[in-house]
């Protein structure tokens, strides 16, 4: 009877349909241990989106995200490139400056994409080492893993006061007169702004809140050349246009139109909400560019690097710079 069983097993499909159920099982619970070990991996960083990341940085927006996406931690891509604006502001080929993770002297990498591939890893590590802590991370890619376990010994929990004992010690400890920059975390939060509404802002238009929790939920997209609304994509009059309209404030469709439209401010007069124009930024009408001022000489627009926050005090935009405008 024994024998006659095993023949049938051994000579019918029962046998190939175990095998595939075996297999099918053993794939569906690898998949979900992966799944499960990434799990929550980015979420802390659902509170935070880019704020003021120069453009020298900014351009590598696209290899940043390859990396974090193949590291497995593609929504820390905005504290990554936070971190990047502190470690070199996009000034060092060494962007991440992430040459001591792996054992070389300062900016030995001269390749910024060898920096970011380097540095998004070791950060993966250093996020995992942390709980996902973002603020513990941040003050341990400056400090070394190391702050840590000194951490997990006192309380768990990243706070400042840590941070400047930790640094005091390792200071002693090196004989040296500092150890690292205590204030890490503050200095890339700088570049960082939380997710909820638009707070008000001293002296801002009166809508501002408004039209910036419009303009901010198209973050991150592509521009887009002539495009005026949400299905299409926006260029930078287009984003404007559509952003002030949620706060019923109705403006032409061009830049040249909505400078002619507005009163011209100085700089010190500008206040968030007003609008900034930009000449020469490609060939034709004398006004070719505008965003919205945000304050602190940043603007928030529509350009070739996409939707973003961008820098008026030097660079590119600075020498474009024709005049701030308050609408009528």
């Amino acid at each position: 009877m024994k024998k006659i069983f095993l023949g049938f097993l051994f000579s019918s499909p029962f046998l190939i349909l175990m095998i595939i159920f075996v297999v099918i099982t053993a794939t569906i619970a690898g998949n979900k241990k992966n799944n499960n070990e990434n799990e929550g991996i980015g979420e802390h960083d659902s509170e935070y989106v880019a704020n003021g990341i120069s453009p020298e940085v900014e351009r590598f927006r696209a290899v940043f995200e390859k990396y974090a996406r193949k590291e497995g931690i593609f929504d820390q891509v905005n504290i990554i490139m936070a971190l990047t604006m502190q470690e070199s502001g996009g000034r060092s080929l060494d962007i991440m400056q992430s040459s001591e993770s792996i054992g070389l002297p300062p900016n030995s990498i001269v390749d910024p994409e060898e920096s970011i591939k380097v540095g998004i890893a070791h950060f993966k590590k250093v996020f995992i080492k942390a709980g996902k802590d973002v603020k513990l991370t941040l003050q341990s890619y400056n400090f070394g893993s190391g702050f840590i376990d000194y951490v997990k010994k006192n309380g768990g929990k990243y706070t400042k006061e840590l941070a400047n004992k930790f640094s005091r010690i390792q200071a002693i400890k090196q004989g040296w007169a500092s150890y690292g920059d205590p204030e890490y975390v503050d200095h890339v939060m700088r570049y960082l702004k939380g997710t909820n509404n638009v707070k008000p802002v001293n002296g801002s238009i009166n809508g501002y809140e408004t039209i910036m929790n419009e303009a901010l939920k198209y973050e991150g997209n592509p521009y887009v050349w002539g495009g005026s609304n949400p299905k299409t994509g926006f260029d930078c009059s287009g984003l404007v246009q559509w952003s002030y309209r949620k706060a019923g404030i109705s403006l032409p469709r061009t830049a040249q139109e909505q400078y002619n439209s507005t009163k011209k401010i100085s700089e010190k007069k500008a206040v968030a909400g007003d609008l900034v124009f930009f000449g020469g930024t490609y060939e034709g009408k004398s006004i070719t560019h505008v965003g919205i001022y945000v304050g602190n000489g940043r603007m928030f627009n529509s350009n070739d690097s996409g939707i973003q926050y961008s820098d008026l005090k030097s660079g590119y935009w600075r020498k474009h710079l024709v005049s701030f405008g308050r609408i009528k």
